[in-house]
Order: C-alpha cells, then sequence, then structure tokens
C-alpha cells in the first residue's frame, strides 16, 4: 500500500477505533461467524444459472480448483464463479484502484490517487481494448464476468469476504457493483505499469544533473552492461545473423543522446515530484520504487534430462502481498475441440480469465520482466485549448471525469492530452509541471508560455494482450506460441518456452518504440516532433531463440541482447548476478547429469550472493577492533551463502547497509539502492582507492570508510542480536510479514493481525537466486520475493511441482489462507498435478455447478 493510503487509512482508523473496541467485546460471540459466512462450499451441488451443462470443480488439499467443462463458456463462467468464490474482494479493490475509484472505498484522502490515475486512463484504455478483441476473447471475459455476477447475486457484505464488515464500521457502507469485462482488462495496465518502464532510473538521473554531477560521474553510477562476465540472454548472430544488414546501424542507434536539450531546475524538481507521487499509488504487484521486483526462468532442453524431454522453472519476483499475487487454477475442457481447446493449469490472476504462467497438454511457458524503456516524458508547450508541434497548433484531446468519494463530496476533473499522452500536470501529483520554463532552457521554449507535461507510454495505446493470453493457454507448437507472444503488447516480458516434442526456446514480445531523436534518458521537447517516437521495433527483430545450440536458456532481467544488438531496448538492465549464478550451476549440474526435477528445485533456493565475491576480501583486508573485529573474522570463513542460520551472511549484509550511505553520502536526495548495480558499482570503485567517491564527510579513504561501515554494522547487529557475533543469523533479521494490500498497514494492530500472515524466515537477498529483496534504507526485513516458484517436468506433468506465497484462498482464517507461507518459507514445493487422473487422485472436494 502506497505512504498516501497509509496515511489516509491511519486517521481514518483513528476516528473509528471506538467501533472496534465495542466489536472487541462481541468477538467471542460474534467473531467466527463473522469470519466464516464467507468461506465458499467447495463440495455438492450449486446452482449457476447460466451454464449450458453441469461443471466439476475438484479441489486438492491445498484448495486449487481444477474446473471440467464441456464448452469453453462454461469453463471460463466456473473460472469466474470459484475466483469470486476465493478472491472477491481482492478483485473489487483491484478494479477499483484500475478505475481510479479507490475514494470510493476509503474517501476523501485517495482523490489525489484516483485523479492521477483517472488522468492516465487505464480503465479508460481497458474500455477501448475490449472492442479491439477478437470475437472469441470477448465471449470468454464475458462468460467469465457473468459466472463473477451470479456468485455475486448470491453474496453482498460480510457475506462476500470479512473486509466488507470491516469497510462497513468505516464508512457505513459499499455498494458492490457487477463485474464487467472491462474489469479484467484493466488489471493488465496495473501489471504494465509496475513492471513496465524505467521511470525510476530516468528521475535519478535528472536529479543528479541538477545536484551539479558532472555526466562522467554520472555515468560511473550507471556503468555499462558486463557482457563477458555476465552472458546477456541472446547473441546476435544467433537472432539476426552474422551479415545482418541491421549491424551496421547498432552504435548509431544505441548510442548515448549528448545533444539532448537540458532541463531547468524546476522542470527537474517537478519530473521528480511526479514520480515520488507515483510512488504513493496503490501497489498492485510490489513496491513501484524496488530494484528487486525482477524474476528468474531457465528452461532445460532434454539433451541434459534424465527423461530426455525439457524442464522449465519459473519464479516471477513480486510484492509481499497477502494474499499472494497469484491464484492457483486448472482449466480443462472435458474434450479437446475447436470450440473448446483449453487444456491448462498454472498461476493466474483474481479477476482475470485463462493462465498466465503454467503448462498445457503440449507446452509450458514462463515470464521475467524484459523492462525495456517504453515511457517517455514530453514537455509541451499549451496555448488554450491546443498545444504546439512544429510551430502549428493541434487541439488537445479533452474529456471529463467525475471522482466519487466515500463520505464526501464528488470531484469533478478534466483531462487534457496530446498526441504524445495525458497530461500529469493537470493532477495534484504533476501540479508543479505547469509552468516549469519559465527561464526556458529547452531548445524551441519560449519565455511567458505555458507549459505542461505529458506521459507516453505504450500500454495507454489500445493493444491486444487480452487475445495473446487465451491464444498463449491454448497455443500447441512453437509456431503457436510466437503468435500469441506477437499479440502479448504490454507489458514487455521475458518468455522462455519448453514442449512435449522436445523443444526449448525464448521470444521477448512487446511494443518497444524507435524514437527519433533522444534516447528516453531525459524528458524531451514535444513541440519537437524529431524526438516523437517514430516506429516500434519489428517482432521479427525483438531478441529470440530456439534451441540454442547450449541446450538450456536462462533469463533473470540480465541485459535481454548483447553489445551488437541494433536497437535500443534499454540500458538499465539487472546487472546480471542472478543470471549468471544460474547459468553456472546449469552448467554443473549438466556436467554431473542428467539434470531432474530436484536439481531445478535446488536452483531456485541458492542463496550464493555472487555480488559479494569482489567485497568480501577488501574487507577482511580492514583493521577494525572490539566486537567488530570478531565480526570480521566471520567474513574470513563465510562460504558465501546466505542462509538463516549464517553470522557471516547477517554481519555482511549489515555492513553493505552501512556502506551505502558512507560510500554515496553526496548523492542524497538520491541513494544507492543495494541491487545487482550498486554492487557492481561498488566491486568498480574498490579496485580504485584514489576514486573521489571514497572521499566523504563521516569517513575518508577506502579503507576508513570499509572500516567505518564494519564498525556501524557490528553496532547496529548487537543491539539487534547480542554481543556474540558467532551467534548472529541472518535468519533473525531477513524476515517476511505478508500484507494484506488495502489494511495490512493501518497503524492499528487488531486490523493488521486479522488480515497479516507471518512473520517466517527466509534465506538469499537482493540479486541472490533466491530473491528475497530487502530495502537497505529501511533495514532487513523482506520487501520482494519469489512470489511463486514452478517446475514443469514435460515428460510428466504430474511430476511437475509449485508453490506460491501464502496460499490459494483470499478469506482471512480460510485454512488456505496462508497455507503455503511457510513451505515456500522453508523452499519446499507441492505436486503440481495436471492429468485427470492425478487431479482426481488429489482431491479432497468435490463441487458440481448446475445449470
Amino acid at each position: 500500500m502506497g505512504v498516501l493510503r497509509k496515511r489516509v487509512l491511519f486517521r481514518v482508523f483513528l476516528g473509528v477505533l471506538s467501533t472496534f473496541v465495542v466489536l472487541a467485546l462481541v468477538g467471542a460471540l460474534l467473531g467466527v461467524w463473522t469470519v466464516r459466512r464467507s468461506f465458499p462450499q467447495t463440495s455438492g451441488d450449486l446452482a449457476l444459472p447460466g451454464l449450458n451443462a453441469p461443471v466439476t470443480v475438484l479441489r486438492d488439499g491445498y484448495g486449487v480448483p481444477h474446473v471440467y467443462a464441456d464448452d469453453a463458456h462454461d469453463l471460463f463462467m466456473a473460472q469466474g464463479f470459484v475466483h469470486a468464490q476465493d478472491r472477491f474482494w481482492e478483485m473489487d479493490f483491484r478494479r477499483h484502484v484500475t478505475a481510479g475509484r479507490t475514494a470510493e472505498l476509503f474517501g476523501e484522502g485517495q482523490v489525489d490517487t484516483d485523479v492521477y490515475l483517472r488522468t492516465m486512463g487505464w480503465r479508460h484504455v481497458a474500455e477501448q481494448e475490449y472492442d479491439l478483441l477478437a470475437p472469441e476473447s470477448r465471449g470468454y471475459l464475458d462468460a467469465y464476468a457473468a459466472g463473477v455476477n451470479a456468485w455475486l447475486d448470491e453474496n453482498d457484505g460480510a457475506e462476500a469476504s470479512l473486509e466488507y464488515a470491516l469497510l462497513n464500521a468505516l464508512n457505513g457502507g459499499h455498494t458492490i457493483e457487477p463485474w464487467d469485462p472491462v474489469d479484467s482488462l484493466a488489471w493488465l495496465k496495473a501489471m504494465a505499469w509496475d513492471l513496465g518502464g524505467n521511470m525510476r532510473e530516468e528521475t535519478e538521473r535528472a536529479r543528479l544533473l541538477a545536484a551539479g554531477l558532472t555526466e562522467e560521474r554520472i555515468a560511473e553510477l550507471y556503468p555499462e552492461y558486463p557482457y563477458e562476465e555476465h552472458l546477456p540472454i541472446t547473441d546476435t548472430d544467433e537472432l539476426l545473423g552474422a551479415e545482418a544488414d541491421l549491424r551496421g546501424e547498432a552504435d548509431e542507434r544505441r548510442a548515448p543522446d549528448t545533444d539532448r536539450p537540458a532541463l531547468p531546475e524546476e522542470a527537474v524538481a517537478a519530473v521528480d515530484d511526479v514520480y515520488a507521487r507515483a510512488l504513493a499509488l496503490p501497489e498492485m504487484l510490489g513496491p513501484k520504487s524496488s530494484p528487486d521486483l525482477g524474476s528468474n526462468s531457465w528452461v532445460v532442453g532434454g539433451e541434459h534430462t534424465a527423461s530426455g524431454l525439457p524442464l522449465l522453472a519459473n519464479d516471477p519476483h513480486l510484492g509481499a502481498a497477502m494474499p499472494s499475487t497469484w491464484h492457483q487454477v486448472g482449466l480443462h475442457c472435458t474434450e479437446l475441440t475447436e470450440a473448446c481447446p483449453f487444456d491448462v493449469a498454472g498461476f493466474g490472476f483474481s479477476g482475470l480469465p485463462g493462465v498466465v504462467i503454467g503448462q498445457n497438454e503440449s507446452i509450458a511457458w514462463g515470464f521475467t520482466n524484459l523492462n525495456p524503456d517504453v515511457m517517455d516524458l514530453f514537455v509541451e508547450r499549451v496555448e488554450g485549448d491546443s498545444y504546439i508541434v512544429d510551430g502549428e497548433a493541434r487541439p488537445l484531446e479533452i474529456r471529463t471525469e467525475t471522482v466519487e468519494v466515500a463520505d464526501g463530496e464528488d470531484v469533478e476533473i478534466t483531462v487534457r492530452s496530446t498526441h504524445h499522452g495525458p497530461l500529469l500536470s493537470d493532477t495534484a501529483a504533476g501540479e508543479d509541471l505547469a509552468g516549469i520554463a519559465e527561464e526556458p532552457t529547452l531548445e524551441g521554449a519560449e519565455e511567458g508560455a505555458e507549459y505542461a507535461v505529458a506521459l507516453q507510454w505504450t500500454a495507454l495505446t489500445p493493444g491486444t494482450t487480452g487475445d495473446a493470453l487465451f491464444v498463449m493457454n491454448r497455443a500447441r507448437d512453437w509456431e503457436d506460441f510466437r503468435v500469441a507472444a506477437s499479440g502479448f503488447d504490454v507489458p514487455a516480458q521475458n518468455l522462455v518456452y519448453a514442449d512435449d516434442e522436445g523443444n526449448i526456446g525464448y521470444q521477448a514480445p512487446g511494443v518497444v518504440p524507435v524514437r527519433g531523436k533522444g534516447d528516453g534518458r531525459y524528458p524531451a521537447p514535444g513541440w519537437d516532433s524529431d524526438y516523437d517516437w517514430k516506429e516500434f521495433i519489428p517482432f521479427e527483430e525483438l531478441p529470440s531463440v530456439h534451441n540454442p545450440a547450449s541446450g538450456f536458456i536462462v533469463t533473470a532481467n540480465q541485459s535481454g541482447v548483447d553489445a551488437d544488438y541494433p536497437h535500443l531496448l534499454t540500458d538499465d538492465w539487472d546487472y546480471g548476478y542472478r543470471s549468471q549464478r544460474i547459468n553456472d550451476l546449469l552448467e554443473e549440474a549438466i556436467a554431473e547429469g542428467p539434470v531432474d526435477g530436484e536439481d531445478m528445485s535446488r536452483i531456485h533456493m541458492d542463496s550464493y550472493h555472487g555480488g559479494a565475491v569482489a567485497i568480501v576480501p577488501h574487507l577482511v583486508d580492514v583493521e577494525v577492533e572490539g566486537t567488530a573485529a570478531r565480526a570480521r573474522e566471520l567474513l574470513v570463513d563465510w562460504d558465501l551463502y546466505t542462509e538463516p542460520d549464517s553470522a557471516g551472511a547477517a554481519f555482511y549484509q549489515a555492513t553493505w547497509r552501512h556502506l551505502l550511505p558512507l560510500l554515496f553520502d553526496e548523492l542524497e536526495p538520491v541513494a544507492m539502492t543495494g541491487n545487482s548495480r550498486g554492487m557492481y558499482v561498488v566491486a568498480d570503485l574498490l579496485e580504485d582507492p584514489d576514486s573521489e567517491w571514497w572521499e566523504g564527510e563521516e569517513a575518508s579513504g577506502r579503507d576508513e570508510v570499509l572500516a567505518a561501515a564494519m564498525e556501524a554494522a557490528a553496532e547496529e547487529l548487537t543491539g539487534l542480536l547480542g554481543d556474540d557475533p558467532a551467534d548472529w543469523r541472518w535468519g533473525d533479521l531477513h524476515i517476511l510479514t505478508a500484507t494484506h494490500q488495502s489494511f495490512g498497514t493501518s497503524g492499528i494492530g487488531p486490523v493488521e493481525w486479522l488480515f497479516n500472515r507471518g512473520p517466517v524466515e527466509s534465506s538469499g537477498g537482493s540479486a541472490i537466486v533466491n530473491a528475497t529483496g530487502w530495502d537497505d534504507k529501511e533495514g532487513y526485513a523482506i520487501t520482494a520475493v519469489p512470489s511463486m516458484r514452478m517446475v514443469v517436468d514435460l515428460s510428466d506433468r504430474d511430476a511437475s511441482t509449485w508453490v506460491h506465497l501464502t496460499g490459494n484462498s483470499g478469506h482471512a482464517f480460510h485454512p488456505h489462507y496462508d497455507d503455503q507461507l511457510e513451505p515456500w518459507g522453508r523452499g519446499e514445493t507441492m505436486p503440481f498435478a495436471f492429468t485427470e487422473d492425478a487431479v482426481r487422485a488429489a482431491a479432497v472436494d468435490e463441487l458440481t455447478l448446475v445449470p
């Protein structure tokens, strides 16, 4: 939950605290009944009007539903019903966020958030996308919505979920509206927002320039990707051919824009304000500012496996939400036909029909974030209801919106857009953007003119991702899969693939712009069309690999391409410690061979800290005294694994946390983050003891800075974990509390107790394969996680395994609300039953939905 909502809810909760005192007195009598009344019926018969024939829903011991239906309409209608049974509050909350309607739930404090989202127009775009979809896709979405609404006909208020009982106490009630197919499509915009663009890096660079750092010093903080040390996903020769005509264009297209126009200080501050307020938006997939939102995936061909057929693994790294971001489900046509082509299971999102990551009877696939630069800010010159492009006036696109407010007055807003996109400067979040060129330095700016800032983002152009998900669910081979990928507009992802014929592959989909002038690193002058997006990278030239000679493929947010690739995707890659570690582990497993599913699961939980390799030797050579000296000795014998019982890991991570502000004290208010980029930058600086970065106010010189960091770490850990460094444990620091998105940070203990779960400890950390990220500015608690772990065995689908962060249910205190949390923390998985025989053998509940 964003900072803005936390403050709002805190004020609201204070006002109704007396209500909870009363509730506490009657809780013993009514609490269990109130909590359990929303639990779903999962066995017996239930009427579902609108079905063409009975549908069977089998659930295993973890509450995972597998739906069996005779036609596609009934299949998706039943999925909508099941999603509503398990997760309707989450669905309702998500659609209010994506539509910019959170003030209807939480009051006037959310108006600014809603205005920001209404101005971007996520739902406005989704409404247009619905009309672009193929007729069968619209039919699936309509059937799904009908299933949700059939459930809503019988469930309201506290009968729908405990959160509604709490909401009633807060604002006197909330009327649940019918589900609309567009509600599902709008969720894709939230996915794109949390997984797309490099607004954080662009904002940081602009602030550093404004603070007086030279471009050379800034370049030291954003070094080129280490192509030779950490292998990229693809090779240009393999992708485009050694003699490709495009090769000669690489230097020109990838070169930094050294002629870009400078921005005045007012513009830099305004851009930073827009980004800061964007961080206050509700976090759908994870904290927007976190550098640890990423993922691992890899696929191993049959020549290296025990079975002779591929193995595929995936673990997306998202926020530590309660309930988990994912919902496990199986969708099975009782007979595969052209009219009913689905036999698929895996992980999906509540509110969205189909499966996002998983397997069908022929193929398996996984996602990691490609994260190309698909967002640009344009400074626009505005004259009345027009804006200027190349000296000519163009009319602004204008629409009005009404923000409804719980216990408050409606707010009318006007949304203005240029051909680049909506004017964020018209919102409270961007109010300082207007008039930023009072002393213009942008080429073509004029004193006294009115200026605004527009966001151009690929997700704000209607696309076909909604079609692509259904096409992927029913793909049978590599060609089908690439057809699905070609329609997957946003968010651009790394897609890994395997099939039961023994093929493996990788495809990067997505709409990625090719700019005219400029490189997307800084805001551009909107009045000069030379800076416009000119085209998009052709799908055929996006990174792709099919059956590589190595026999395996690894994607973990590292560079998707090598230095010869002719297009600029982004220069803000993860720096590849995770990806290279996976590459190394796979090479070891293949050498020892053959590779099996247990090998894949062990890699998921690997806690080796590759980013520490270049840093630890310098720490052990520095002289310190007292407790810090005894703690430093831990590093001499530390094996670089960040297991919960490791004292060395605890001391190293604490040292790292204190090193960053000492080393980069001049970066305030932009802090170097403790992600892979920070690790790579520090490793380079350690080899240059004369670098001016080592000169600081609290400590000066490389060894003095390292010593000060170790001493501060030892002092902190003594206070937290005791006097004896040998007793320190990383697991005592590195813990996870799965936090409810809408009520989990209220500041009211009893409310948080109702919905949050944990803590659990875990191995790993930032830039580690077991990517349990933590915010070095806040402490050691886990903030981003492998949100699920999946291994698919293409030779025996029922030998596949899976787990996700919390549980399949969204109902607090339901047995499946958190029954996967502790197994997840220990690195355990459960059988991923796929065939009907295996599903029936694992079933503990059978529900028949009847027309």
